[in-house]
C-alpha cells in the first residue's frame, strides 16, 4: 500500500521581519516550514529540506508529528531571510538573502518518502523540484507546485518543464502574468492550463484567491483580520492547508477542491495574525473550526433562490 501522508519539499529558514507593527529577529520560517505545520492539522507529513548546524527548531517539527527522516543537517549556517514591508503592506522589501546550506541541497528521499500520494513542490529551484518528481516509486496523486519570479526569469526552461509535470500551480497574480507573457489574468491563466497544470490557484494577497480549472472559476475573499501583523509565509500555509484537506478526504471533485482552497485560506489568516509561526503552530481543532464556520457564513450564497430584480419600468412607477 502506498503511503497516504503529504510529502513537503522546500526551504527551512530563519527569517528577521519588519513590518508596520514592530520587527522578530531569526524566527523560523521558510516554504516548508509553513506548509508542512499547516498541512499537519489535516493528515501526516513527511519533510524534505536541509538546514545548518545552527538549527534549533527540531522540537516544533515533533510537536506536530512532522516526519523528518529527510531533513538534512549539513555543516555551515541555516538559509536565511530578511525582509521589511511597507506602505501598509503593499512593498515587500528584500533587504538580504544568504542561501547558505540550501545553495547545495540535493533532495534525497527515503523509501517511505517515495511512497507518498501527495506532494507539495515548495518555491526552490526548479531543477531540484524536477528530481524529486523523479524520485517517486509512482506518480502521486496530486503534484502541487509553487513558484517565483526569480525562477520564471533565471530558468525559465527547467521551470516550464515542471509545470509540466503538475497537477496544480499556486502562484500570485503578478507570476502568473510574467509566466504567460500576458496582461490580461483571465487569458494568462487559460494559458497556463495549457500547459500542463489542472488546477490553477492565484493568490491576491488581501484581495482573496481565483481557482482556475478547464471548466470552472472560483473567487473567494481573504478572510477579514482585525490586523495583519505579517505576511511571511501566508501563501505556504495557504498550500498546506489546500493540500492537506484534500489528502484528508482524498477526492478531488469540484466540490472538495473549492473546499480545499477555503481551508487553505482560512490557514492563512491564522498564519498573518502573529509574526512568524506564533498563531499558527498553537492552533487547535475548534480553532480550525470555527473560522471555518465563520466563513461559510460570510460568503453565503443562495444560488437556488429565484433572482427577483426589479425592472426599471418597475422602478418608475415607485
Amino acid at each position: 500500500m502506498p503511503d497516504q501522508s503529504i510529502l513537503i519539499v522546500g526551504s527551512v529558514a530563519y527569517d528577521s521581519i519588519k513590518t508596520p507593527y514592530g520587527s522578530r529577529l531569526h524566527t523560523l520560517g521558510g516554504s516548508a516550514t509553513y506548509s508542512s505545520i499547516a498541512a499537519s492539522y489535516f493528515s501526516s507529513v513527511n519533510l524534505v529540506a536541509v538546514v545548518g548546524a545552527d538549527f534549533r527548531d527540531e522540537s516544533t517539527f515533533q510537536s506536530h508529528k512532522i516526519g523528518m527522516k529527510c531533513l538534512t543537517k549539513a555543516s555551515g549556517e541555516t538559509f536565511q531571510w530578511v525582509g521589511e514591508y511597507r506602505d501598509n503592506f503593499s512593498e515587500t522589501l528584500t533587504i538580504d538573502t544568504k542561501l547558505n546550506v540550501l545553495s547545495n541541497f540535493k533532495p534525497l528521499l527515503g523509501s517511505e518518502e517515495k511512497n507518498s500520494e501527495y506532494l507539495f513542490l515548495g518555491n526552490i529551484d526548479p531543477e531540484l523540484q524536477k528530481d524529486v518528481l523523479n524520485q517517486m516509486n509512482q506518480r502521486p496523486k496530486l503534484v502541487v507546485g509553487d513558484t517565483m519570479n526569480y525562477w520564471i526569469e533565471s530558468k525559465p526552461k527547467p521551470l516550464y518543464e515542471v509545470i509540466g509535470l503538475l497537477d496544480a500551480l499556486l502562484i500570485n497574480e503578478s507570476e502568473v502574468k510574467l509566466l504567460a507573457k500576458e496582461a490580461n489574468l483571465v487569458k494568462a491563466s487559460r494559458l497556463i492550463l495549457e500547459k500542463g497544470p489542472s488546477i490553477l490557484v492565484i493568490k491576491r494577497g488581501g484581495a482573496g484567491l481565483i481557482g482556475f480549472t478547464s471548466n470552472d472559476t472560483f473567487v473567494i475573499p481573504a478572510y477579514p483580520i482585525d490586523k495583519v501583523m505579517d505576511p511571511t509565509g501566508a501563501g505556504d500555509t495557504f498550500a498546506g492547508g489546500f493540500l492537506g484537506y484534500l489528502s484528508a478526504i482524498g477526492t478531488l471533485s469540484k466540490e472538495s477542491l473549492r473546499h480545499a482552497m477555503v481551508i487553505g485560506s482560512v490557514m492563512a489568516s491564522f498564519a498573518v495574525e502573529t509574526f512568524g509561526l506564533d498563531r499558527l503552530d498553537s492552533l487547535t481543532d475548534r480553532d480550525i473550526r470555527e473560522r471555518y464556520q465563520n466563513f461559510r457564513e460570510m460568503t453565503a450564497f443562495d444560488t437556488k433562490a429565484e433572482l427577483r430584480v426589479p425592472s426599471r419600468k418597475q422602478l418608475s412607477k415607485k
